[in-house]
C-alpha cells in the first residue's frame, strides 16, 4: 500500500492544476466538465497527462527509494493498469459505499425512534455521526486496498527493473534529467507559448469579454435615487409653498364671490313678495275661485 500511494499521491496532483485549465476552457466553451460531451473531452485530454505523471513519480520512487532503474515504457504500462483497475475496482467501491449507507442510515432511523426525547438540533447532529462514520469508515476501508491492488502492479515493474550501480549523485543527475530536459531556453519558449496561446483559447471561447448575469437570474432594473442636493429641495419647498399660498389666495376668493352672489339677487329683484297665507295655494293677489253650482232640475207637471 505504501507503495502505491507513494506513486499515486504525487502523479494525481501534478495533473490537479493542468486539469483545473482544461476545466476552465470548457466552461468558457459552454460545456460542463462534469457532463458529456465536456466530460468525454476532459478524460481524452488527460490521457497524455496521466501517463507522463505516472512515469515522473514512479521514476523518481525507483530512482530515490528502491535504487532501481526503471523499464521503459513505464508511464504508459502503470496508466493502462490503473485505468483498468479504477474502471473495475472503482465501480465495485461506489456499488458498496452506497449499500453501506443504506444500511447504516436504516440502523441510524431504527436507533432515532428510542431518541424521541432528544431535542431537533442534538437529533440531527447525532444522526448524522450514527450514518457518516460507519460509511466513512468502509469508503477508507476500500481505498487501501484499492491502494495495495495498484502497489503490487507497481511491485510488477520493479521486478521487471534491473538495480543500478551509480552513486548518489548519479542518480540525483538522473532524476532530474528525467524531469527537466537539457535545453533549457527550449523549455522556457514552450512554456510561455503554452501560456499565450492558452490565454488566446480562453478569450477565444467565452461568448462575451465582459461580466453579465444569466438569463436564469436576471434581476428588474432598480433606479437607484439620485443624491440629496439641500440647495435643490430648499428651492422645491419654497415653488410648492408658493403655489399653496397662490391656491389658497385664490379659494378665499372665490369663497367671497359666493358670499356676494345672494345679495347682488336682493338687489335686482326689488320689493319684496308677501309670504304665502295658511291654506292659500297661490299667491295673495290672485283671486279666489268661486265656485258654480248647477241649478237643481224641476219636474215638469204631469197632465
Amino acid at each position: 500500500m505504501k507503495l502505491g500511494l507513494a506513486v499515486f499521491w504525487p502523479a494525481f496532483w501534478m495533473t490537479v492544476p493542468i486539469k483545473l485549465v482544461i476545466g476552465l476552457l470548457l466552461l468558457a466553451a459552454g460545456m460542463h466538465p462534469w457532463d458529456m460531451p465536456g466530460l468525454g473531452f476532459l478524460l481524452v485530454l488527460s490521457i497524455p497527462l496521466d501517463i507522463w505523471a505516472y512515469g515522473v513519480a514512479a521514476r523518481t520512487v525507483f530512482l530515490e527509494r528502491l535504487r532501481t532503474q526503471p523499464p521503459d515504457g513505464l508511464g504508459l504500462t502503470l496508466w493502462w493498469q490503473a485505468t483498468l483497475l479504477i474502471a473495475i475496482y472503482g465501480t465495485l467501491t461506489y456499488v458498496a459505499v452506497g449499500y453501506a449507507k443504506e444500511g447504516a442510515t436504516a440502523v441510524t432511523a431504527w436507533i432515532m425512534e428510542f431518541l424521541k426525547a432528544v431535542p431537533i438540533a442534538e437529533k440531527i447532529s447525532i444522526e448524522l455521526v450514527l450514518w457518516s462514520v460507519p460509511t466513512t469508515l468502509v469508503l477508507l476501508l476500500l481505498l487501501m486496498i484499492g491502494l495495495s491492488l495498484f502497489g503490487r502492479m507497481v511491485r510488477r515493474q520493479v521486478a521487471a527493473g534491473r538495480p543500478t550501480d551509480l552513486t548518489y549523485q548519479g542518480l540525483v543527475r538522473q532524476w532530474d534529467l528525467s524531469r527537466v530536459p537539457t535545453d533549457q531556453p527550449l523549455l522556457l519558449t514552450v512554456f510561455t507559448l503554452t501560456g499565450v496561446a492558452l490565454v488566446l483559447l480562453l478569450w477565444g471561447f467565452m461568448p462575451v469579454t465582459t461580466p453579465h448575469v444569466h438569463e436564469l437570474y436576471q434581476k428588474p432594473d432598480t433606479k437607484i435615487a439620485p443624491p440629496l442636493k439641500p440647495i435643490d429641495a430648499l428651492n422645491r419647498t419654497d415653488k410648492l409653498l408658493a403655489k399653496a399660498e397662490e391656491t389658497i389666495k385664490a379659494l378665499e376668493a372665490k369663497a367671497a364671490e359666493e358670499a356676494k352672489e345672494p345679495e347682488k339677487a336682493k338687489a335686482k329683484g326689488g320689493a319684496k313678495v308677501p309670504p304665502l297665507k295658511p291654506g292659500a295655494t297661490g299667491p295673495a293677489s290672485m283671486p279666489a275661485k268661486t265656485q258654480v253650482t248647477a241649478p237643481a232640475k224641476t219636474e215638469a207637471p204631469k197632465p
